[in-house]
């Protein structure tokens, strides 16, 4: 299955349409079915808060676990503090080698640290601790810079029915076609697609005629927003893993068993370069 479950909301209050941190128990529950459904990868980070810890506390062996390095701080010893960051998260993950390490923050390769950085990724690998390197991005602009001067092994990007920037800069076939692995977030962008029209926060409605077009769609084809929503980044082949974030076990079970029915009709088209739109980081100043 190329669905990836990601954790943030293990670790934190997250997301538009949070339902709070997931209870540990609760993340039991949803580690299990998405084991038992064939979900093996798990996608994490340093800074979300205490998720890695409850990771740790639980039998992740089934799962090819990737975690993300924060943003160095001015004026450290980059390895050293690379090499203590991964250490530490091994120690809260109870694990010695992880499948993928990617920088939260990739725009720092591009400063006077950049290869130093880059090269104590390449160390750990040659170490044996990590299989895979790569970055997190925002906007696919940040590839432009970064894949002529780096080689990566996995890149995560956002996609889903409104940005559709990795597919229109022509980047997610160029990754493909350099043999990188590709991991795709914000299917859901934070829940704001799955939500009915009525409850978008009043800040969203200067979109009115993405959500006017978005709704009328759902209405005049019978079909779920959580159906299309899956659909689109699903139906394209160069995609490794989709990830999505869940707030229950029976959250999951839905999307798992929604994810076996994609559709083969076309979907709207909803894309918009506004990046107050499709960047989540900006939705704050709205």
């Amino acid at each position: 299955m190329r669905l990836a479950l990601g954790t943030a909301q293990f670790g934190l209050t997250y997301g538009l349409t949070n339902h709070g941190q997931v209870p540990f128990s609760m993340v039991k529950s949803i580690l299990n079915t998405a084991s038992s459904n064939d979900i093996n990868t798990l996608d994490t980070a340093i800074d979300y808060g205490d998720c890695e810890a409850r990771l740790g506390k639980m039998d992740t062996s089934n799962f090819k676990l990737v975690t993300k390095l924060p943003k160095f701080p001015d004026g450290c010893d980059i390895t050293s503090w690379i090499t203590s960051q991964v250490n530490d998260s091994f120690l809260r993950l109870g694990i010695n080698n992880i499948y993928g390490l990617l920088l939260h923050k990739p725009e720092q390769l591009l400063g006077s640290d950049g290869p130093k950085i880059y090269r104590s990724l390449e160390l750990l690998k040659e170490k044996g601790l990590v299989k895979k390197i790569g970055i997190s991005i925002y906007s696919p602009k940040e590839l432009d810079v970064l894949i002529p001067n780096f080689h990566f092994d996995l890149v995560q990007a956002p996609l889903n029915l409104i940005d559709n920037r990795l597919i229109n800069t022509g980047w997610m076939r160029r990754l493909k076609d350099a043999g990188i692995e590709i991991h795709t977030r914000s299917t859901f962008l934070q829940g704001l697609l799955l939500l009915k029209q009525e409850n978008i926060p009043s800040k969203f409605l200067q979109w009115n005629n993405v959500w006017n077009q978005w709704h009328q769609w759902l209405s005049d084809s019978s079909v779920s927003a959580l159906q299309a929503s899956l659909s689109f980044p699903l139906s394209f082949p160069e995609i490794d893993q989709v990830i999505v974030g869940v707030f229950s076990n029976d959250h999951l079970l839905d999307i798992i068993s929604t994810s076996k029915d994609t559709l083969k009709t076309a979907l709207p088209n909803l894309a918009s370069e506004d990046e107050n739109l499709i960047n989540p980081s900006n939705w704050a100043k709205l």
